[in-house]
């Protein structure tokens, strides 16, 4: 089962051949812990979601991950607000931030394996047109630093190093391995 509702995620796991016999959103507190980094902060919640799945469907298999985008030691959120993506974007714009994803997978009697990922994505400035029409879009609505990859927010990348579907939200190299390939 894969603890996410996440399309995205989904349509990853389809790309590799993998279809989950179900869905378990788990809904757990996504605040960061005081002092806590990027990575470990990705880390942590994939794990926490994972067991939270793995608690409600203790026979099954859970697969659960969590994105981060972090500027620095900073954590961006998930916008959820025009002036959260916007805040987002205007601390991406014209600079390198790095996306942390962790995937945890729990197998019934085993210890839970956690596989961590991070890609760094460099952003064009951006003109205050290229922003506005970006928020028009609504495409940021939810997502991890107030972009998505996958859509419009492509334009705006003219650096990646690392995997492009870690950003989308899944690392599918680590993810496969995870799986046992």
């Amino acid at each position: 089962m894969l603890a996410s509702a996440s399309p995205r995620r989904l349509a990853l796991l389809a790309q590799i051949g993998i279809v989950p016999d179900g869905t378990v959103p788990t809904g757990i507190d996504e605040t960061p812990l005081p002092g806590e980094l990027p990575r470990a902060h990705a880390a942590r919640l994939a794990q926490a979601k994972a067991e939270a799945a793995a608690a409600l469907h203790p026979d099954a298999s859970i697969l659960a991950a969590d994105t981060v985008v972090g500027v620095g030691r900073r954590i961006l959120p998930k916008a959820d607000t025009e002036a959260a993506a916007r805040a987002c974007l205007a601390l991406l714009s014209g600079r390198r931030h790095r996306v942390h994803t962790g995937v945890c997978l729990i197998v019934p009697g085993r210890k839970p394996r956690l596989r961590l990922c991070t890609s760094i994505v460099g952003f064009k400035r951006l003109s205050q047109t290229e922003a506005d029409r970006y928020i028009e879009c609504g495409e940021w609505h939810g997502k991890a630093g107030g972009y998505a990859i996958q859509g419009r927010a492509a334009a705006f990348v003219k650096f990646l190093s690392g995997s492009h579907s870690n950003v989308v939200g899944l690392p599918l190299y680590e993810t496969w391995q995870l799986l046992g390939g």
